[in-house]
């Protein structure tokens, strides 16, 4: 027998339990779960395979969205390559 946690209300309660008023869907923990995946730094081609999308160019402009941490890193290293070259200049 198969149990929907939306149909028996389960969800509603949990959600409203932890203090989440929001409606919230299946598309929600789809979107979390990716964006669970992108930040422990799993690669594209599984993402796309887990979440069964026809190729990866689909599962990159649905989901794939950098988190603020990678953004930063990303970030200092440029920062960091160009104080580098400067000093190297000087």
């Amino acid at each position: 027998m198969k149990v929907s946690i939306n149909s028996s209300g389960l969800l509603r309660r949990l959600l409203t339990k932890v203090g989440i008023t929001k409606r919230v869907g299946f598309h929600t923990f789809r979107h979390t779960y990716t964006t669970l995946l992108t930040q422990n730094g799993e690669d594209v081609k599984v993402m796309q395979e887990l979440l069964r999308h026809a190729n990866s160019r689909i599962t990159l402009a649905l989901y794939a969205q950098a988190g603020m941490a990678e953004k930063r890193l990303a970030q200092s290293k440029v920062v960091k390559q160009v104080l580098k070259r400067e000093a190297a200049a000087v």
